[in-house]
């Protein structure tokens, strides 16, 4: 039975990724690197460290994957506090309560910074519903590392098999079947050019998963 649900935050509780890729790409400007559109959707769900240290590695910069971080963290930052169109997902905070009243553990696992996933839970004040959360950019590994659902699971208190994974990336998705729990891929329009072959169910819509249809899946 389901005890736990494991959320992923970006394109899942809240749409930053539009900021994420401007901050990046005036990052890569900024830098004089040029990085196609194809290749930034394959970093989608990796940590920001991560990501620069391929950048490094693949452009042959001889700056460090820690300055290309500030930098990029610099700009979101500036894109954070300006811009007044960053909302929660539609039907994520009903789907938040709804699980938190029928008693779930509810788990953030995330790739963004920790800092950014404090600005987003004040922000919507969503620490109510949370009994932890955990940032991959802490963990040696990112995203498709299943390092931070396996912690995940147990900062939940419960086992893996109680548990389910909400992503909507590729790389999520992998971490999550990795770690040997249940993953619910949700498919919208924030999330481009996504793989959801290896999701155990793919939704477009959280009513899909509310707790009534969802609670006896595992």
């Amino acid at each position: 039975m389901l005890k736990a649900v494991l959320f992923d935050m970006d394109g899942v509780i809240v749409d930053t990724e539009p900021l994420h890729k401007k901050a990046y790409f005036q990052m890569f400007h900024e830098v004089d690197i040029p990085v196609t559109e194809a290749l930034f959707e394959t970093f989608t769900g990796q940590s920001t460290i991560e990501i620069c240290r391929q950048l490094c590695e693949q452009f042959h910069l001889k700056t460090a994957p820690e300055t290309l971080v500030a930098i990029k963290r610099k700009h979101f930052k500036v894109l954070f506090d300006t811009d007044d169109g960053l909302t929660l997902i539609s039907g994520v905070l009903e789907l938040i309560q709804d699980y938190h009243k029928n008693g779930l553990t509810l788990v953030l696992a995330s790739s963004a910074s920790m800092p950014n996933i404090n600005r987003i839970f004040k922000r919507f004040d969503l620490d109510q519903y949370f009994v932890a959360k955990l940032s991959g950019a802490d963990l040696p590994k990112s995203k498709p590392h299943p390092e931070i659902f396996i912690k995940a699971a147990e900062a939940s208190g419960h086992e893996k098999s109680e548990c389910m994974v909400i992503e909507d990336s590729t790389n999520g998705i992998n971490a999550a079947k990795a770690a040997g729990i249940y993953c619910v891929g949700f498919d919208s329009f924030h999330s481009r050019n996504q793989d959801y072959s290896k999701a155990d169910l793919v939704i477009s819509d959280f009513k899909e998963i509310y707790y009534s249809n969802i609670h006896s899946v595992l």
